[in-house]
């Protein structure tokens, strides 16, 4: 006996969601001035993004800002300073204001928020007295970490020397008045092939040099911001360092794109001292930042319960729980699997599905959730692609390969509102 396919849920039985009629083609429903539903009575949902900020900037492009979305934007501001100015900070209430968006002009709010919204992975403490502290610890941490993996073997080994020398020196003169010769040992050679030679690690390592070089300059160049020298610098110190530090991991092609919005929040924080040392804050993290999703880029994870294809299933199974006729015809009818399309979604954390200041307000929503940034990616994921269902159901192999590869303007407020409706729902 055939199974009975699950029911669609109440809110997706809207007329906005359903499938097209083949003849007249309707037109395309995802404006700019698309309302999302109304919420359902119990549990309610969070608030809109578009009710929390206003919409400037965000619903589309060329959208005047009116009153109402400025006077908005006004109060939420106002609770975000409020949050961050008492003592101990109350993350229940960062995290649900973080959640809905961090308004433009914020007066250097959004760093602070993403740093400190951090402390969901560890980055500050709750008590606002001890940051000066923290920070200025990890500022050090970072310093030492540039002296030790950022040296090239012919400056390292001459600091070896010099303390060897130094030592023998001490103990020479006292003994027989003698100055020491220096020797240098074949682990110490440049064509030395030993383990523990310096310089066979280092040319090793110079393919990966080389990779996060031409990546670095290829981070965003239509924007200045990302073509200055020493910006560029600092992005490619920082992604030496980490995959110096990570060696399961090192570093993977596209880890730029996501180092990009860190760094270029924390280099705008209108506090000089901070935009100061944005370098070693980014890459604190940046590292906290993937901790979430490191067995994504871990190769050897590949094919098992954590790695990447564990959460491509993930957001098929999401996407089947909410929509089951929008699954089968992708995955069954079409053979339109998320390997496909969402791996870039996933391990790139949306940054190339999006221009770049819609990626920071979707960034707010990601940091800030509760439900934590990989669960919330998901959900994301899936609600992209309950939002352009009417066209993937239209949509032969080619079709639908196209428009999730390249994603099409949208409504990002509807496009947060919806995940927002998946609450809670990744599977574990």
């Amino acid at each position: 006996m055939r199974k009975k396919a699950r029911a669609v849920p109440e809110w997706l039985n809207s007329p906005l969601w359903a499938a097209p009629h083949p003849s007249p083609a309707p037109p395309d429903p995802y404006g700019a001035d698309l309302a999302p539903p109304p919420p359902a009575p119990v549990p309610p949902p969070p608030p809109s993004y578009a009710e929390a900020v206003g919409g400037a900037g965000r619903r589309g492009e060329g959208d005047e800002e009116d009153e109402a979305g400025a006077l908005l934007r006004a109060h939420l501001l106002a609770d975000f300073k409020s949050a961050l100015s008492k003592k101990v900070v109350n993350m229940g209430e960062l995290r649900r204001l973080a959640c809905l968006g961090v308004p433009d002009g914020g007066a250097g709010v959004r760093p602070v928020v993403w740093k400190y919204v951090q402390l969901l992975l560890g980055y500050l403490p709750t008590d606002h007295a001890l940051w000066p502290l923290e920070l200025q610890k990890k500022r050090s941490q970072y310093s030492v970490y540039k002296e030790e993996f950022l040296a090239n073997p012919s400056e390292k080994l001459r600091r070896i020397e010099e303390s060897k020398l130094s030592k023998k020196k001490e103990l020479n003169v006292e003994r027989t008045g003698l100055l020491p010769r220096s020797e240098v040992n074949n682990e110490e050679h440049p064509l030395s092939s030993g383990k523990s030679s310096l310089w066979n690690q280092y040319f090793q390592e110079s393919e990966i040099l080389e990779q996060i070089d031409r990546d670095v300059k290829r981070t965003h160049p239509d924007m200045p911001f990302f073509t200055v020298k020493s910006n560029q610098e600092s992005l490619r110190r920082i992604l030496i360092i980490f995959s110096k530090l990570n060696p399961s991991i090192r570093y993977v092609q596209g880890m730029n794109e996501v180092l990009a919005p860190l760094f270029y929040v924390f280099k705008n924080d209108p506090d000089s001292s901070n935009s100061a040392a944005a370098e070693a804050d980014t890459y604190f993290c940046f590292v906290e930042l993937l901790s979430g999703f490191r067995d994504n880029y871990c190769k050897h994870l590949d094919n098992s319960n954590v790695g990447i294809r564990s959460t491509l299933s993930k957001l098929s199974q999401l996407l089947k729980r909410h929509d089951e006729e929008l699954w089968r015809h992708m995955e069954v009818t079409t053979k339109v699997y998320p390997q496909y399309y969402a791996f870039r979604w996933i391990t790139l954390l949306l940054t190339m599905e999006f221009s770049f200041n819609v990626c920071i307000h979707i960034w707010d929503a990601i940091l800030g959730d509760p439900e934590g940034p990989a669960d919330t990616l998901l959900r994301i994921c899936c609600a992209m692609l309950i939002l352009v269902r009417k066209r993937l159901l239209a949509g032969d192999f080619t079709a639908n390969i196209q428009l999730l590869q390249h994603y099409p303007a949208t409504n990002i407020d509807h496009l947060l509102h919806i995940a927002n409706r998946l609450r809670g729902t990744v599977a574990s």
